[in-house]
C-alpha cells in the first residue's frame, strides 16, 4: 500500500477537474490513510524546485463546484517535443522529475488529463514509476471512455448559446454561426445542435461545401423562415481544404465560424454574424453530470492504485468505470460516425450537415 501519493493536472482545463481532486483527496486519506501532494502546473511543477502543495480533506472543502483546477495547469511544456509531426519524449526531464518525486516521497502519481499528457504519463510508467491516469478532455473524443468530465457543461454552455443566438436571428432574419470547440471530433457541435435546434451542423468529420449550406439557407427562406442558425466545430473542413488556424506557428486553431459567416453573406446576401464561445466552454462551474463523473473517477483512481493497477486509465464504459491501459487509451481518437445514430437523427428532423451529396445520406 502506498503511504503518500501526488496529482497533477495537465493540458486545457475542463469543469470537473476540482471535482476529481477532492474525491482523490476524500478517497486516499479516508478509505487507505494515504497522504496527498499536489503538484502544481503539470508536470513543470516537479522540474528544478518542486511546486508542490499537501492536500488535506480541510484543503479541498468547498471546491467540487469550482471550475478549473485548484493546481493549475499547463497545455505545454519540457517532456514532450514535437519532430515532423511525431511526439518525442527527452529523457532529462522525466529523469529529473523521477528523482524529484522520490526526494518528496511520492510513490505513485495520479494524472488529469488528456491524449498528450497521458503520453507523458505512460512514460513514467515505462520506466517503473507507478501512474494511474484520470481522462480528461472537454472534446470528448478519447476511445477508450463513453464520456469525459467537462464535455456535457461544455454542451450545456453552447446549447445556452443557441437558445439566445435563435431569438436574435429570428428577430432579424440574419443568418446566425456559433463556433465551438472540437478540433478533431465534432461531438460539442453535433450535441449542442441538436440540443439547441441548430439548422446547420458543421463537423470535421464531415466536409462540407457552400454550395449545399447555400441551399439549405435559401430552401429555409423559400419556406418562409428567413433566419438559420448554424454551428460549426473549430476544426470543421470545407471540402478540398485544411484546417483553418488563428496561429499556425502553435497550430491554434480558429477563424472557420468568421470564414463561414463571410462567405455565405456574401453568396446570399443575408445579414451574417458569427459567436465564438472558445474558452466559455471550458470556465466557470461543473453542472452536476460532471460532478458525478469527475467524482466517481477519483474515487476509482485510488481504488484502482491500491489494489496494485499502475499503468492504466480508469475509464466509462457502459455505466460502469473500469481501468484499460493508458497505452490503449491514447492510441485513438473516437471521432462522430458519420452514419450513427445521432447524424441520422439530426438528418431525420431537417438538420443539415452541408455534405457535397447531402441527398444521398
Amino acid at each position: 500500500m502506498y503511504k503518500q501519493i501526488g496529482i497533477l493536472t495537465g493540458g486545457g482545463d475542463a469543469p470537473g477537474l476540482n471535482a476529481v481532486i477532492r474525491a482523490v483527496v476524500r478517497t486516499a486519506v479516508g478509505e487507505f490513510d494515504m497522504k496527498v501532494i499536489g503538484i502544481e502546473d503539470s508536470f513543470e511543477g516537479i522540474l528544478g524546485t518542486p511546486r508542490t502543495v499537501s492536500l488535506t480533506t480541510k484543503s479541498v472543502s468547498g471546491i467540487l463546484p469550482r471550475g478549473g483546477t485548484i493546481l493549475g495547469t499547463r497545455n505545454k511544456g519540457s517532456f514532450v517535443k514535437m519532430v515532423d509531426g511525431t511526439p518525442h519524449f527527452p529523457e532529462m526531464p522525466i529523469g529529473e522529475a523521477l528523482a524529484n518525486l522520490d526526494i518528496l516521497e511520492i510513490e505513485a502519481l495520479i494524472v488529469l488529463g488528456g491524449e498528450g499528457t497521458l503520453a507523458i504519463a505512460e512514460q513514467f510508467h515505462k520506466r517503473g514509476f507507478p501512474v494511474i491516469g484520470v481522462p480528461k478532455t472537454i472534446d470528448n473524443d478519447l476511445a477508450a471512455t463513453e464520456f469525459t468530465f467537462g464535455f456535457m457543461t461544455a454542451i450545456d454552455i453552447a446549447t445556452e448559446a443557441l437558445d439566445r443566438l435563435h431569438t436574435t436571428a429570428a428577430s432579424h432574419d440574419r443568418v446566425m454561426i456559433l463556433e465551438v470547440m472540437g478540433r478533431n471530433t465534432g461531438w460539442i457541435a453535433l450535441h449542442a445542435g441538436l440540443a439547441g435546434s441548430a439548422d446547420v451542423i458543421l463537423i470535421p468529420e464531415i466536409p462540407f461545401s457552400f454550395d449545399s449550406l447555400v441551399r439549405k439557407v435559401l430552401d429555409r427562406e423559400s419556406s418562409g423562415s428567413r433566419f438559420t442558425n448554424i454551428v460549426v466545430a473549430e476544426g470543421a473542413l470545407e471540402v478540398g481544404k485544411g484546417e483553418m488556424y488563428s496561429d499556425a506557428s502553435a497550430l491554434r486553431l480558429g477563424g472557420i465560424g468568421e470564414y463561414v459567416r463571410r462567405r455565405v453573406g456574401e453568396l446570399t446576401d443575408k445579414e451574417s454574424r458569427c459567436v465564438v464561445l472558445g474558452h466559455l466552454q471550458r470556465g466557470g462551474s461543473p453542472n452536476a453530470f460532471d460532478r458525478m463523473l469527475g467524482t466517481n473517477f477519483g474515487a476509482c483512481a485510488v481504488r484502482a492504485l491500491a489494489n496494485g493497477e499502475v499503468g492504466k486509465m480508469v475509464a466509462l464504459q457502459a455505466g460502469t468505470v473500469i481501468t484499460v491501459p493508458i497505452s490503449d487509451a491514447c492510441s485513438a481518437i473516437k471521432t462522430v460516425p458519420i452514419n450513427g445514430q445521432l447524424v441520422r437523427s439530426a438528418r431525420d428532423i431537417g438538420i443539415s450537415f452541408a455534405a457535397p451529396n447531402e441527398s444521398d445520406f
